[in-house]
């Protein structure tokens, strides 16, 4: 008998988890898709780096989207529901529509090993291809070469900043990871870096000859921190690029008003709570967080709290001496001198803090299932 729910269907392939669920290589993915035999889009464009994909692919959509276009995105994780994953112009994919796609594409994934993120993938460009969308933007999970998201060919190439991270499938050095993830200009016709350090710089340079590298974005961004400036420039130098070329139509400077309009979850999002302030960020290892500190020093007002907590495989433990200076109360589950309390949970964290201090300021990070078990107590709250 046919499951009849999303999450049922979903269970069958175990917890989500970049590093735990990543099975490298195309050819589940070729055998996910070969019986649909899909056309290619008008548009095809991949994000791949360490941080700062998710952001850069909102805004990119943002941008093709005032140009008159309709265009899927697909991002990963999910923070509430899975039908997060995959939008078009913005609205996640209706359950029904879900329903039906993971009843004609599961029995066959689960026959064939699928794992949870190739199933995602192929989900997205099933719909996307369906729905006749203009643009596909695909975010990659790990890595870029042996990723889900690059067994499908691509029109462009965008490399966010990278850093150490998945070093269990990346490799040890920064090089190392580059050369994974620069996979993402593969057969591409146009690539597009942000500057990176000088040693990846003179990897891609060599590598990839045609690349050009992103200014950060001039204009004011409606997303808080100070990084989303060298996202924004990534996602306007590929419209850029995208125009000078004629493959899209539209006004540069209406693609500029709505990528510095975008404001994503758990991107130093704000929430007021009662009487109290709660930033939530998904940074979720040293560079991410690195990035965060010069957005923490220009707060107006500083950080009562800062709770850090992330998934079960990670350890940011190496960040708290970089956190402590900015905030009264350092809390994690981890222990460490660096913290002012340890405590069990974020739910747990967030209900002490507001008990003792109704006006405080928090700052809540560590990862994406850190944003979403705070959204829920907010919203159970």
């Amino acid at each position: 008998m046919k499951p009849q729910s999303i999450d049922v269907w979903l269970e069958q392939l175990g917890k989500p988890s970049a590093d735990r669920d990543y099975l490298p290589g195309h050819e589940r993915m070729h055998g996910l898709l070969e019986p649909f035999q899909l056309p290619s889009p008008k548009l095809r464009i991949r994000v791949a780096g360490t941080n700062g994909k998710g952001s850069t692919s909102f805004m990119l959509a943002s941008a093709l989207q005032a140009c008159g276009l309709s265009v899927g995105l697909y991002t990963s994780p999910h923070i509430l529901e899975f039908n997060e994953r995959i939008r078009i112009n913005q609205i996640p994919m209706a359950s029904n529509d879900l329903l039906t796609l993971l009843e004609q594409i599961m029995p066959h994934a689960l026959a064939i090993g699928a794992s949870y993120f190739e199933v995602a993938t192929a989900l997205a460009l099933l719909y996307f291809s369906q729905q006749q969308v203009d643009v596909e933007i695909l975010e990659a999970g790990v890595g870029a070469r042996l990723d889900a998201t690059t067994a499908v060919p691509a029109d462009m190439g965008l490399l966010t900043p990278i850093a150490l991270d998945h070093e269990a499938w990346l490799g040890s050095t920064l090089k190392e990871i580059a050369y994974e993830k620069s996979y993402v200009f593969h057969h591409c016709a146009y690539a597009i870096s942000v500057e990176q350090t000088i040693d990846i710089n003179d990897f891609l340079k060599t590598s990839y000859p045609r690349m050009c590298f992103a200014k950060p974005f001039e204009k004011k961004l409606g997303s808080q921190g100070n990084h989303q400036k060298t996202n924004a420039g990534l996602a306007y130098a590929a419209i850029q690029t995208l125009l000078k070329n004629k493959h899209i139509m539209g006004d540069l400077n209406t693609c500029k008003q709505a990528i510095s309009q975008v404001c994503m979850v758990g991107r130093l999002q704000r929430i007021s709570y009662q009487q109290a302030t709660i930033y939530l960020d998904a940074a979720h290892n040293r560079h991410a967080i690195e990035a965060l500190l010069t957005s923490l020093d220009a707060m107006q007002d500083p950080l009562d709290a800062i709770l850090v907590y992330t998934r079960d495989d990670r350890d940011l433990q190496d960040c708290f001496e970089l956190l402590k200076p900015f905030t009264s109360q350092l809390i994690s589950d981890r222990d460490s001198k660096y913290l002012s309390a340890c405590m069990p949970s974020v739910e747990e964290a967030l209900a002490q803090v507001l008990h003792h201090h109704v006006k405080a300021h928090i700052l809540v990070l560590g990862s994406f299932l850190t944003v979403a078990a705070s959204l829920r107590w907010i919203k159970t709250h």
